[in-house]
């Protein structure tokens, strides 16, 4: 529902960090859909789960990380090898590729561990702030925000900003979260929009945060319609 008046921004504040609020108690249990046990697992995972699901990604990282646990062995992994074990993920020679430059960046520059410093990790082949906004947050305990689409199409409907770059996404949503929140707000809001705020449809009449969002009416509101929207995991 569209605000009546132009809000102010404290007002914008108080109401991000009030939809942050009822979030974690529609998703309590919140966190990284990624399996992974090191930070080298987790950034490979990630890498890999760019036009795909977490879900299709699990489901191959076993495999690989059995065969090649550290950056070390994945450097001089044979790229048939790999692509024949990321081959479901999608576009897999051009990760194959990708992930064994990674893991040769790694080791060369950083001794064959995945630096904890967001200034070195945007360094490595591939890795973006998302990327190592992700890894930071998830396993290094670092805050930081992961701008994905659904992270920013729910930004943009909250009206926390206007922006469609996703650096300047992050700005705009570190100026009212505060930081010890962002990486919590980042599952928070990637579990929304899997499972309630579609790209498409929206499922407005379900959710839990109408009341907060300006762009209530984007989707059915009609609650047993949207109710019929509603996803769960990937």
């Amino acid at each position: 529902m569209p605000l009546a008046t132009p809000e102010t921004p404290l007002a914008l504040v108080r109401r991000a960090r009030r939809i942050n609020r009822e979030l974690a108690l529609v998703y309590p249990d919140a966190h990284c859909e990624l399996d992974f046990t090191s930070p080298f697992e987790l950034l490979v995972a990630t890498v890999l789960s760019a036009q795909t699901t977490d879900k299709r990604v699990n489901m191959v990282t076993p495999t690989l990380f059995a065969k090649y646990p550290t950056a070390t062995e994945l450097a001089v992994a044979e790229r048939e090898d790999v692509e024949s074990i990321i081959q479901s993920t999608g576009f897999f020679r051009a990760k194959t590729q990708a992930i064994i430059r990674l893991s040769q960046a790694i080791v060369e520059r950083f001794d064959g561990d995945v630096p904890g410093r967001l200034k070195d990790l945007v360094t490595l082949p591939g890795v973006g702030r998302k990327t190592a906004n992700v890894v930071l947050g998830n396993a290094f305990g670092v805050p930081g925000l992961t701008v994905d689409t659904h992270f920013g199409r729910l930004a943009r409907r909250f009206g926390w900003t206007t922006n469609t770059d996703a650096d300047k996404v992050e700005a705009d949503v570190a100026a009212l979260i505060p930081k010890k929140e962002w990486t919590i707000l980042s599952h928070r809001l990637i579990w929304h929009g899997r499972r309630c705020c579609h790209s498409r449809r929206p499922a407005c009449g379900a959710c839990a945060i109408a009341g907060l969002c300006p762009a209530y009416g984007e989707g059915p509101t009609d609650p047993k319609v949207a109710a019929k929207l509603l996803r769960g995991a990937e």
